[in-house]
């Protein structure tokens, strides 16, 4: 690890008053979403990652993080890896704002590890829908709102290898100094490589009061964001944008806190500059409406 940018048309769509029939529909999403949580679950893969507290990125243990995808676009005849994203529903994958353009023609890969070979149970899925908030300003990143939702042109079935990840309840808000995960393809440091198989950083969370402090992301940082790292060895890096921050449970369950939004320009692990992310629990009502509108 050491956030990567990059047609269809793209919809922008934020929060509005419902329409008629809305709120049945979002209930009836909301039961389809919990019976398949039942049947499936989430946040439980069968490979449970190796999670220990080294300092700096490691090789992730392969498909232990089942939720995590590969945003691909289309470019000189090849397939290239762009971003992160999280599959949160069997046709919905949770990204960064930043990661999506028109001009880009996009696959979603799930079931991945190593990028650079094929690998049996992993596939490939054209999105149908890319739609991103509203209010997100690409001139403006730290406006936030740097969240989109990618819907598949059909369901996947769910294995081992591909798997659900659970979202917070709406407005949680994590302790300072928890102990979370990134995972993602991103550059391995500043200018560095991209690396083959995928990755894991060990981020400690810091709270709103200590990251928004001048001397660390001052105003620049808001309180619908998740700070975690800043200790200037490991945080995000380009090419892991739109990925997970994932948090574990006193239960063991994993859930996605976060989106990878933004670093430091100077370098990937820059002191008190730590990786900054959408905070996936201030946007659970817009998930949620996305999908039920959909």
């Amino acid at each position: 690890m050491c956030s990567g940018d990059k047609g269809h048309s793209i919809k922008w769509q934020g929060v509005e008053p419902a329409a008629p029939g809305t709120g049945t529909m979002l209930g009836i999403l909301i039961a389809v979403l919990a019976l398949a949580s039942a049947a499936f679950g989430c946040g439980v893969p069968a490979y449970p990652p190796l999670v220990s507290r080294v300092v700096g990125g490691e090789n992730a243990r392969p498909y232990s993080w089942p939720w995590q995808v590969s945003l691909q676009y289309y470019t000189n005849g090849k397939w290239a890896h762009t971003c992160g994203g999280t599959l949160i529903a069997t046709n919905w994958v949770l990204t960064a704002a930043h990661c999506i353009s028109s001009s880009m023609t996009y696959r979603v890969f799930l079931g991945k590890y190593d990028l650079s070979v094929q690998e049996k149970g992993s596939v490939a899925v054209y999105p149908t829908k890319l739609i991103v908030h509203r209010n997100w300003n690409s001139q403006a990143v730290s406006n936030g709102y740097d969240i989109a939702l990618i819907k598949l042109s059909n369901h996947v079935t769910l294995s081992d290898q591909i798997q659900l990840a659970c979202l917070p309840p709406a407005q949680s808000i994590l302790a300072s100094n928890t102990a979370c995960y990134v995972t993602g393809w991103g550059r391995l440091q500043t200018n560095g490589p991209l690396p083959d198989d995928l990755q894991q950083g060990l981020l400690r969370v810091v709270d709103y009061a200590t990251c928004s402090q001048p001397s660390w992301w001052g105003t620049i940082v808001k309180t619908s964001m998740v700070c975690a790292g800043g200790d200037g060895i490991i945080s995000s890096c380009s090419g892991d944008s739109g990925g997970p921050l994932n948090c574990q449970r006193a239960d063991g369950t994993w859930e996605v806190h976060g989106i990878v939004s933004f670093g430091s320009s100077q370098s990937c692990n820059y002191y008190h500059k730590p990786s900054v992310f959408t905070r996936v629990s201030a946007y659970i009502s817009w998930i949620q409406q996305v999908m039920a509108t959909n």
